[in-house]
């Protein structure tokens, strides 16, 4: 008999399919990638790594040929070929000289670049959270952040970075690596002239495009590994439709993990692979690796390209019709897939009221804090949503349309009450509203279910 827990994962199943998911850092991935997953592969022990040799060869040559390896435990033929397809098919998606596909997540992928160029106290300069940063860009609530020194640069008024603010301080402190990264930021980065900036100090460029990076593999977005940057680090998932795990793309020189190399920037994708293994991580997930093999050749098709230039058009609706609604976005817009709204601006409640309003009708997105936000971490003025999972369903600027109509008529209904404990007393205004979502989202099968 089955568990209670596969009870949960219908109703979770249900949720999914009769609502609409607007967070910009979560997605749908194929039935292929969840059979990936769900395999058998999950009972294999694969400590190490396979051999690198010739990896500039075809789909089928690397799924036949048997090479030497430099793992820990015997019966790793099969993994092996599907662990070098993976990496083979990531080196090709994103213009790499190499890739590790080991991280178990983007966290684990961040940290294993800085444990890999950094002494304990370095200097590592990124994106302040507050301003769109991500916790793992030295937030002093993890562990990155007390071992190595963060410095953080911010955004200017329009949204953007500042580029003058990011080359000052990368001037005056000599940081070891310049990180540009974020997981609430709508503009396109400026890659070329962080580029120059780092070249001038000779720091290890770094590029954290886990938000982006399925945009870049559809080329939709620039990729930073074209403009200098020595390292891309992503989450697996997110725009590239992928299993949730991490993946770290290098320039430079491979060579065997087995040898400690020099640190120089040359040396950087084996210097990656000893701090992921064994530097910071165990075991590679081989199920989670097989399913981002799968999810890097569906990205190589020209229909993904298709997919993720819809993205950024969805995105550009979506903003352009909430704005001809009242509401207030950061940047006044979106140059990528994700939407900052200023809740507090636009309508006098803060953000955290409105996810859980939004909640109640279908529509998931999350509550996010803005620049110079002086509201509570769970209580922010903000909100973020973007378009890549209703994206993968099939809709278009008509449902963009739809969905910032249902926005505004929530917000108007919310402005009813004074805090989130209100928000029941709602339910009968919120239920036709709930329908209609319900409706369109079984319009749109979600995938793999």
């Amino acid at each position: 008999m089955k568990d209670y827990v596969f009870d949960l994962i219908e109703q979770e199943k249900v949720r999914q399919k009769e609502g609409l998911e607007l967070i910009p850092s979560e997605n749908y991935v194929s039935a292929e990638v969840l059979e990936a997953m769900g395999s058998i592969l999950t009972n294999k022990y694969s400590e190490g790594y396979p051999s690198f040799d010739d990896l500039d060869k075809s789909d089928k040559e690397i799924s036949e040929e048997i090479l030497p390896n430099y793992r820990y435990y015997g019966g790793q033929v099969n993994v092996d070929r599907i662990e070098r397809l993976a990496i083979y098919r990531a080196m090709k998606l994103f213009h790499a000289d190499h890739a590790n596909v080991q991280p178990h997540s983007g966290a684990n992928a961040n940290e294993a670049v800085y444990y890999a160029w950094c002494e304990p106290g370095d200097k590592i300069l990124a994106m302040n959270l507050a301003h769109g940063g991500h916790l793992t860009h030295g937030s002093p609530v993890t562990r990155s952040a007390h071992i190595w020194n963060f410095i953080a640069y911010g955004v200017r008024e329009d949204g953007d970075i500042d580029y003058d603010e990011l080359e000052r301080l990368a001037l005056a402190e000599k940081p070891k690596i310049i990180l540009v990264g974020y997981s609430a930021f709508m503009k396109i980065p400026d890659f070329e002239r962080v580029a120059k900036i780092g070249q001038k100090i000779g720091a290890l460029l770094m590029a954290d495009m886990a938000h982006v990076a399925g945009l870049i593999a559809g080329g939709v977005h620039p990729n930073p590994l074209d403009f200098g940057f020595h390292v891309m680090t992503t989450t697996t998932h997110k725009t590239l439709r992928g299993p949730r795990g991490g993946l770290i793309l290098s320039k430079g020189k491979v060579s065997s993990p087995l040898k400690k190399p020099e640190k120089t920037l040359e040396n950087i994708p084996t210097l990656i692979d000893r701090a992921v293994f064994p530097g910071t991580q165990g075991g590679p997930l081989e199920h989670i690796i097989a399913a981002k093999a799968v999810a890097f050749g569906e990205a190589l098709k020209p229909e993904f390209s298709d997919y993720a230039a819809k993205i950024v058009e969805n995105a550009k609706t979506l903003a352009e019709e909430l704005m001809s609604r009242g509401f207030i976005l950061q940047g006044g817009g979106t140059e990528n897939h994700l939407i900052l709204v200023n809740v507090e601006k636009s309508f006098g409640f803060n953000g955290k009221l409105y996810e859980k309003a939004l909640d109640m009708v279908g529509l998931t997105l999350n509550a996010n804090a803005l620049p110079g936000d002086k509201a509570a971490a769970f209580r922010p003025s903000g909100v973020r949503l973007g378009t890549p999972a209703i994206t993968t369903r099939g809709m278009g600027k008509d449902e963009m349309k739809q969905i910032a109509e249902w926005m505004e008529k929530v917000a108007k209904i919310c402005q009813e009450v004074s805090s989130e404990d209100d928000l029941g007393s709602l339910a009968t205004e919120f239920a036709p509203i709930r329908e209609e979502v319900r409706e369109m989202a079984l319009k749109f099968p979600v995938p793999g279910i």
